[in-house]
């Protein structure tokens, strides 16, 4: 249990998660950004929050979203090179966020994947439905070399009656990543309720802005700026300096 619930902790910056690893910056190839000047005014203002480096993660999900590790190689090649030409200096990078399934399996059996430093591998689930021996997907992430990070747990509304479940996952090995807007309301009261059970519970391990576009970073921004971001987590014993630095 951790007790740094209603501390005034004064911090209106995200200095103390340094680096985020789960976003939509890249353009044009899933549901975030749209173009490459809308990515760097979003980065411009993230950087201006306190975030110093940056991991994109777009979905990889083909009945959606098909991308590849060249489409999304492609597209950091564009925003680098938006940034270049704005001149602004900061580090960039490029994962994924996997949905699970059969699909996900086989383009890890083939090799396809592009992991995040570390081989730690962020996925994801659909909002409503487990997907079929997920734990036995997880260990096998394990057994290809992999560490899965899991997005967003707090938003799976199939846990909210079995919260019990949360502790196989994380005993099969899988690390979770709150959303930094959750707590916040953002996405509803339940979610909100989950992500402070989780917190208080010490299941987290990594925070990501989630960031799609001009509305999250609006809330975000708010979040941060008056305080009640800095008073809810950034007492947290989050690993992302230590894991992606």
């Amino acid at each position: 249990m951790f007790g740094f619930f209603h501390r005034k902790s004064k911090v209106r910056d995200l200095s103390w998660m340094m680096v985020d690893m789960h976003s939509h910056l890249l353009p044009g190839i899933d549901d975030g950004m749209k173009s490459a000047v809308d990515s760097v005014s979003a980065i411009r203002a993230l950087t201006d929050l306190g975030l110093q480096r940056f991991i994109c993660s777009p979905h990889v999900f083909d009945e959606v979203y098909p991308n590849t590790p060249q489409t999304i190689r492609g597209a950091l090649d564009a925003l680098q090179t938006e940034l270049d030409r704005q001149r602004v200096a900061v580090p960039v990078s490029a994962s994924a966020e996997y949905m699970l399934g059969e699909e996900f399996r086989d383009k890890m059996v083939r090799g396809e994947l592009l992991p995040l430093p570390g081989n730690y591998l962020l996925v994801e689930m659909p909002y409503t439905t487990e997907p079929l021996q997920v734990e036995d997907l997880l260990f096998d992430i394990g057994v290809h070399g992999y560490r899965p990070i899991l997005a967003h747990p707090e938003r799976y509304t199939f846990y909210y009656n079995s919260p019990e479940r949360y502790v196989r996952l994380k005993d099969v090995g899988c690390l979770f990543q709150l959303n930094i807007l959750a707590p916040s309301g953002y996405y509803g009261e339940k979610c909100q309720q989950m992500a402070l059970r989780l917190l208080r519970e010490g299941m987290y391990d990594i925070v990501g802005t989630d960031l799609h576009h001009e509305r999250h970073l609006a809330a975000l921004t708010k979040y941060v700026r008056n305080g009640k971001a800095g008073d809810t987590l950034a007492g947290y014993p989050f690993q992302n300096s230590s894991l992606f630095c």
